[in-house]
């Protein structure tokens, strides 16, 4: 059991390495042309989640803490469930919702159709019902 926590814990810290590395490379790319000014990044990882670097950063202190869970220290969990907490309900995640629809036209759209925080594939975007409304 210990070996498979253990491997367990390295295969989920090397995928949300690689998620934020991507995420934020993506986001960079996206950033660094002038057009995109105030638009919404929401392709690649970014259409999965509208945190994707956040997940990342989630599951590489879960993968720690699992590499730790299966070395005997139950309690190198607290960082993790710690830094989760932080993400998910502190800084991170809450506080950036709080304003971006402000500075981002079409937030809100995006925000309907992509998940908050855990990648999962985008739901369609909504049509134009009559009259123009959804």
């Amino acid at each position: 059991m210990r070996y498979l926590l253990e491997l367990l814990g390295v295969a989920v810290f090397a995928v949300g390495l690689a998620f934020e590395a991507v995420a934020d490379a993506q986001l960079g790319r996206f950033l660094a042309y002038p057009a995109n000014r105030g638009r919404v990044m929401d392709r690649g990882l970014w259409a999965w989640s509208r945190h994707p670097n956040y997940f990342g950063d989630f599951a590489v202190w879960w993968g720690l803490g699992l590499v730790a869970l299966g070395a005997g220290a139950w309690w190198a969990l607290l960082g993790p469930a710690v830094m989760s907490l932080l993400l998910l309900r502190v800084s991170g995640v809450t506080l950036l919702e709080r304003t971006i629809g402000e500075r981002r036209p079409g937030y809100a759209e995006y925000a309907a159709r992509t998940s908050a925080f855990f990648p999962w594939p985008p739901r369609p975007a909504r049509r134009a019902g009559p009259g123009g409304l959804c």
